[in-house]
């Protein structure tokens, strides 16, 4: 059975960053990752971004062996004893460890058809799929309006694939953009090509021909030849429930990352966390969370405490329309818009009683930390007082 100090189970971008902060603190420590994926750890966003214009797939790589971190690939953890320090795999491999960190990540939602005929766009793995696809396939689904279905329905009609692209709400990123930049984005779309379907919810799929129909609750039959699914992701708990961890909406940990069993900590997509600016738990699915917390979860692990009170961003692009975002964005809450272009250019502000909770900077950039700012600062504001507030 193979002894760690450090022990990480997943092979994410968090994983790498807490090998990273790890090796900040201590240059000697065996660490042991082990990954359900059979590929070392890699950057995520380009799988709907960069190499979907001039990227190349070597670029991804994290490089995480270099730093002297033990590989174990294609394998999945089945069960943790937290008391005796020992992990199990699917291929009856065992672990101990000193210190555990659970870097589980997120599962994709399925739907309840369709089975491995739908791509649910997530890894490398489904990157390499879909690729190989495109060079033989013309007209693609993607099931889905959120981060990842408006990503890769614009890389897919950048590559110059017809695309139908269907969601039951009323606009692209309608949870978390205000209603009129929401729709906007539907004609956006339209006008770049796409088939917008707004209001569709998808409720069966059958083979015909060589292709596919994909079948809408309102009668509608769509032919294509291939279908991704971008329906958000779940948190990994399992795992740490049944290990006995305290679980809610992610793997509940205290400010310095460890969970309620004091040698074991949690990062990433699959972390609940308390974010003191916000005053609230977050469970954050992007890469800024990702690489910040796993890197402090990594030097918590090897004994330089610190807490982790940092408010993560995100980002995307939609064809030449960009974003960078922070706090919290839910179309359900009051917006404050601040356009210097409409829908091309500008701030929105969402506020709760009169504090603003989260900023959407839209064609806007270096102002993360300046909005970070302002979500801290306890207001109240009035829509007047945001009008020019950012950009610095």
């Amino acid at each position: 059975m193979p002894h760690y100090p450090y022990l990480i189970i997943g092979g994410g971008m968090t994983a790498d960053a807490a090998a990273r902060g790890i090796r900040e603190i201590d240059s000697a420590g065996a660490i042991g990752l082990i990954s359900g994926e059979p590929d070392p750890p890699y950057d995520r966003p380009p799988l709907t971004k960069g190499l979907w214009k001039d990227g190349k797939l070597e670029s991804i790589w994290r490089q995480t062996e270099g730093r002297k971190v033990e590989l174990h690939l294609g394998r999945r953890v089945e069960s943790i004893d937290v008391q005796q320090k020992r992990v199990a795999d699917d291929q009856g491999t065992g672990y101990s460890f000193d210190k555990l960190l659970l870097a589980t990540g997120g599962i994709p939602r399925r739907l309840p058809f369709g089975g491995e005929q739908i791509i649910y766009y997530r890894t490398v793995g489904d990157y390499r799929r879909l690729r190989e696809l495109t060079e033989k396939s013309r007209r693609f689904a993607v099931i889905g309006g959120g981060f990842i279905g408006s990503e890769i329905a614009a890389a897919l009609a950048l590559n110059q694939k017809e695309v139908v692209m269907l969601f039951p709400g009323i606009g692209i990123g309608s949870r978390l953009f205000p209603r009129d930049l929401s729709e906007y984005l539907n004609q956006f779309y339209r006008q770049k090509g796409v088939e917008v379907l707004a209001g569709e919810t998808a409720s069966d799929m059958e083979q015909r021909g060589g292709g596919m129909v994909l079948k809408t609750r309102s009668g509608r039959e769509i032919l294509v030849e291939s279908v991704i699914a971008g329906l958000g992701v779940q948190p990994n708990v399992e795992l740490a429930r049944k290990a006995g961890l305290t679980v809610a909406d992610g793997i509940v940990v205290d400010e310095f990352l460890r969970t309620n069993q004091p040698d074991v900590f949690a990062a990433g997509d699959a972390a609940f966390f308390h974010n003191p600016a916000l005053g609230k738990r977050l469970r954050v699915e992007h890469e800024d969370n990702a690489n910040t917390m796993g890197r402090q979860a990594g030097r918590n692990m090897a004994g330089k405490a610190g807490p982790y009170h940092h408010l993560p961003f995100f980002y995307s692009d939609l064809f030449e329309l960009g974003y960078e975002a922070v706090g919290e964005l839910d179309g359900r809450l009051e917006t404050v818009a601040d356009w210097k272009e409409p829908f091309r250019e500008g701030v929105v502000y969402y506020l709760r009683e009169g504090r603003v909770r989260g900023v959407l900077l839209w064609n806007v950039w270096e102002q993360v930390e300046a909005a970070r700012k302002l979500i801290a600062e306890p207001g109240p504001f009035r829509a007047e007082d945001l009008k020019g507030r950012l950009p610095r």
